[in-house]
């Protein structure tokens, strides 16, 4: 038998040692050994989470900063009031409105409205308030804003507006603080709002009213001279914006020394408005005629007796300005002096 049979015969299996298990490098061989292996696995456990907890930490500040933004942003929105799109239709212009309609003619009104035309609405919203009972007509009433109004309602576009309640009391004041904060009203028309506002028992007088408004009282009392000139001296001006506030002192005196002269002066110059300046007509009016023939002619009176039971009981004069005075001789009971009270109010209200 040959080496290499009997090579092929031997079990090496049988003659070679056991391979014995390598020990577990990651396993602690003693109790100590094994306590450290436990403390540096939560050693490590706690750093991660600590890791993770200044993640988080600075996570939350992030947030808190963009919280406090937008906090700052919403306390900025405070008590505002949502714009909408309403039809100009459904807007009527405030009895307190001091907007002469020459204000929306001109070439910068027609710029004015090309811009919103361009933009598609009026980027600064108007402010209206809802009318009580509005029955089949309008909705709301114009505050301010009364230019925009406008030239949206020629444009045939919805007008840009909040709603808000408001009294007579604080539609006045929003509508002045608004102008005022424009410079844009002219004395006279700041006048118009002025003298509808005491008409209407808004303010009791001149003093309490100037206070509300934050105005000077001496200019508000001059805005409210302007105001209670005779309609034919604001048309002898070009335009009722071209009256200045300095004038008023002057013209006061003029309308209450000489009235009817001052209105003679006014008619005349009417004619020929478009060739006087504003500066021009204002002088004009002030100035006491020069010669006889520009003198004021005398004022007239038209008598109109009354009579009852074919007898006079009194009469009725109108002056050259069509202003009435009446007397009457007779006594009346008090259901006689109610009636006719009611009569004069029922006639000054249909005026």
């Amino acid at each position: 038998m040959g080496l290499k049979d009997k090579a092929s015969k031997i079990d090496f299996a049988s003659i070679m040692p056991a391979a014995q298990p390598v020990p577990d490098a990651s396993k602690p061989k003693t109790a100590p050994g094994a306590m450290m292996a436990f403390a540096n696995d939560q050693r490590s456990e706690l750093l991660r989470e600590n890791e993770e907890l200044r993640i988080r930490v600075a996570q939350v500040g992030e947030l808190e900063g963009r919280l406090s933004e937008v906090s700052a942003e919403l306390r900025s929105w405070d008590g505002a009031l949502p714009a909408r799109s309403i039809d100009t239709a459904e807007i009527a212009r405030s009895e307190f409105a001091n907007r002469h309609e020459s204000a929306f003619v001109g070439k910068a009104f027609e710029d004015f409205k090309r811009e919103i035309q361009e933009a598609g609405r009026n980027s600064q919203p108007i402010k209206v308030r809802a009318i009580a009972k509005p029955g089949e007509g309008p909705k709301y009433e114009l505050v301010f804003g009364h230019r925009r109004y406008e030239a949206c309602r020629q444009l045939g576009i919805p007008v840009w507006a909040v709603v808000e309640n408001l009294d007579d009391r604080a539609l006045v004041e929003e509508m002045d603080r608004e102008n005022r904060g424009r410079a844009d009203p002219s004395p006279w028309e700041q006048g118009m709002t002025y003298l509808r506002a005491l008409e209407r028992g808004v303010y009791p007088s001149n003093r309490q009213m100037a206070a509300a408004l934050g105005v000077d009282i001496s200019n508000l009392g001059k805005a409210l001279t302007l105001a209670r000139l005779p309609e034919a001296v604001i048309a002898a001006f070009p335009t009722p914006q071209s009256i200045q506030l300095a004038w008023a002192t002057e013209l006061g005196r003029a309308f209450q020394e000489d009235e009817a002269g001052l209105v003679v002066r006014a008619q005349a110059l009417v004619v020929d408005k478009s060739v006087h300046s504003a500066k021009s007509v204002f002088a004009r009016l002030v100035s006491p005629p020069t010669s006889s023939a520009e003198a004021t002619p005398p004022i007239v009176q038209a008598s109109h007796a009354l009579k009852h039971a074919n007898q006079k009981v009194g009469a009725v004069k109108f002056d050259a300005l069509g202003r009435p005075s009446m007397r009457l001789s007779v006594k009346l009971s008090e259901d006689q002096q109610q009636a006719l009270l009611k009569a004069m109010q029922g006639f000054v209200d249909s005026l």
